[in-house]
């Protein structure tokens, strides 16, 4: 019996709105995909990039982050302190191959449980018509690839360059002769 592949999303919902409003979904018995893990957060500002890139190191296929509406932020500005990680976030994955998609920024009122359903399937659709990230195996590729790297450099530090001299010779820069 094969099982079909399901995408993983990890949700970082800010306590306040988004947080309550998937617990209203709930509440309210609207139907969801599953694949979705939530941790909440006081804020959407709270978020560090370092947690949505470690998410996917991690084997998640996408990430999705919730917080309050502009100028309604139980914390003021905490909304567009993640808005401006998010555009910086978007660029890094981009230079990294990661598909924009993968990544989702919605702004999500507490009383918004029916968008809260609608975010998380069109999310879990995307995500599925793009396939697995397989980014764990890109990170260990990437690892192994700077141990050889380090193998090279500290070989030709030592005096013995690994990499052969015709290929010392050929990366010697030539000198103009004026």
């Amino acid at each position: 019996m094969t099982k079909e592949w399901k995408p993983r999303i990890v949700a970082f919902f800010c306590n306040w709105c988004t947080y309550t409003a998937a617990d209203l979904a709930g509440v309210s018995r609207l139907k969801y995909a599953s694949n979705v893990r939530v941790i909440r957060l006081m804020c959407s500002g709270r978020v560090d990039p370092q947690f949505i890139l470690e998410a996917l190191t991690r084997g998640a296929d996408g990430v999705l982050i919730g917080g309050c509406h502009p100028f309604d932020c139980h914390y003021v500005e905490g909304n567009y302190k993640m808005l401006r990680r998010y555009q910086l976030l978007k660029r890094l994955l981009a230079d990294m191959g990661i598909e924009d998609q993968r990544v989702r920024l919605e702004w999500i009122s507490a009383a918004e449980g029916e968008k809260v359903k609608r975010v998380i399937n069109e999310m879990t659709q995307q995500i599925q018509a793009l396939g697995p990230l397989g980014f764990p195996s890109k990170v260990a590729d990437w690892d192994r690839e700077m141990t050889e790297l380090e193998h090279h450099v500290t070989a030709a530090a030592a005096g013995g360059c690994a990499c052969g001299e015709s290929e010392m010779a050929a990366a010697k820069p030539e000198v103009a002769h004026v």
